[in-house]
């Protein structure tokens, strides 16, 4: 028995942390809120949620953090505060062995499958000694 637990040990040692971030060019989100009525926007960002939520279960054991939305952005210099655009949409945090393996998790994730033009950044946490 305690040969798996120290298995066990070892194994969440080894995975690496990631940070996904889910993106749409503002320039698509704004054309698509434009050229889409409100129930339209509704009736497809329901059915994402829907995809969404069995890709999540799929990859449930990855998920570490599921992560939120991301709203309005503040840019912060020593020159100041300003109110700024991007294109970042959501973030979370995955496990995974590699990061080859980590985007392979996301490369079905809905916000790519259903969002013309989305994408996905998989950015590793690197492991800070101990």
């Amino acid at each position: 028995m305690e040969s798996v637990e120290c298995a066990h040990i070892r194994k969440d040692i080894s995975m690496n942390k990631y940070i996904v971030l889910l993106s749409t060019p503002s320039n698509v989100m704004a054309e698509w809120s434009a050229k889409t009525s409100p129930e339209e926007r509704q009736k497809q960002m329901g059915e994402m949620m829907q995809q969404w939520k069995v890709w999540e279960e799929k990859h449930k054991a990855s998920i570490k953090d599921a992560g939120s939305p991301l709203g309005k952005t503040k840019r912060v210099t020593k020159s100041g505060i300003t109110d700024t655009k991007n294109d970042l949409n959501y973030c979370m945090v995955i496990e995974a062995e590699s990061h080859d393996a980590a985007a392979e998790i996301m490369k079905d994730n809905p916000h790519i499958a259903v969002i013309p033009e989305s994408y996905i950044e998989v950015m590793e946490v690197p492991k800070m000694g101990m």
